[in-house]
């Protein structure tokens, strides 16, 4: 009996020795599945297929401002409209869902995924952390004052109060002024009254922005120099690669159609 426990505590010990070899060098079995991968559509990175959402901040004529029946009107309104033609079709645009904001705020409900994209007049920054369409509308950072404050150059404004949009470029922009000091409030609006009023020396404002002021208040003029150049875009989050490929097709559609220049004309641009 000892001699057939030896020889069986043997066996044993040799047929686990052998598993765990056998255990060690096993080869991965292969992969059969033979399911496509599915790459992620545009459609896939809307928070609502079928619908766009967009962050706009209606202060901002001719761009986006209330109408007489408290409508959100303007070039990027009508642009938006005539995009939705080339993402679902001329008979059927893509539904569009306007959520009204501070300027300042689109950005961060953009990151978020609060809304799917922003159109409010941006333009290209690195810092706002976002993607950036191809631009839709060439634009530039100008300054308005008084026409009788004896302020004809940026030099002039050396000492003075300079009123800028929170969370612009034109805010950016008028801080490299010498001399100056800033007064940043979130509704553009308000910038505009206090001006006429007299309580800044000047403010900061998109060109077309500002000629739509200058046009309709009386007394106010631009100054000759422009602060910078820019382009307007469309943003998204990061990581929405395909939107954005797709609305920058949409874009590049709408700037070779009759529509754009016609907007122009229409919104004075």
């Amino acid at each position: 009996m000892k001699k057939l426990w030896k020889g069986l505590s043997i066996g044993l010990l040799t047929m686990m020795m052998a598993a765990g070899c056998s255990s060690n060098t096993a080869q991965p079995e292969e992969n059969t599945d033979d399911t496509p991968v599915t790459e992620t559509t545009w459609e896939d990175q809307l928070i609502e297929k079928g619908k766009i959402s967009i962050g706009i901040s209606p202060d901002y004529p001719p761009y986006e401002s209330y109408d007489e029946n408290n409508e959100i009107v303007g070039y990027d309104v009508d642009m938006m409209n005539e995009l939705t033609k080339y993402l679902g079709t001329e008979d059927a645009p893509y539904e569009i869902e306007w959520v009204e904001m501070s300027f300042e705020m689109i950005i961060s409900s953009v990151q978020l995924g609060q809304v799917d994209i922003g159109v409010a007049g941006f333009t290209y920054d690195p810092e706002r952390q976002v993607l950036f369409s191809d631009p839709y509308l060439e634009s530039a950072q100008v300054i308005i004052v008084k026409s009788d404050s004896g302020i004809e150059t940026t030099e002039d404004l050396n000492g003075k109060l300079i009123g800028v949009q929170a969370g612009t470029t034109g805010e950016s922009a008028a801080g490299n002024i010498e001399g100056a000091t800033l007064n940043s409030v979130t509704d553009a609006q308000l910038l505009v009254e206090s001006l006429n009023a007299g309580s800044i020396d000047a403010m900061v404002a998109d060109k077309a922005v500002a000629e739509n002021y200058v046009n309709n208040i009386e007394g106010l003029t631009i100054l000759e120099e422009p602060l910078i150049d820019e382009e307007n875009c469309i943003i998204t989050a990061e990581g929405k690669d395909a939107l954005m490929e797709k609305i920058n097709e949409a874009i590049a559609q709408f700037n070779e159609s009759d529509a754009q220049q016609q907007l122009k004309e229409k919104w004075g641009l």
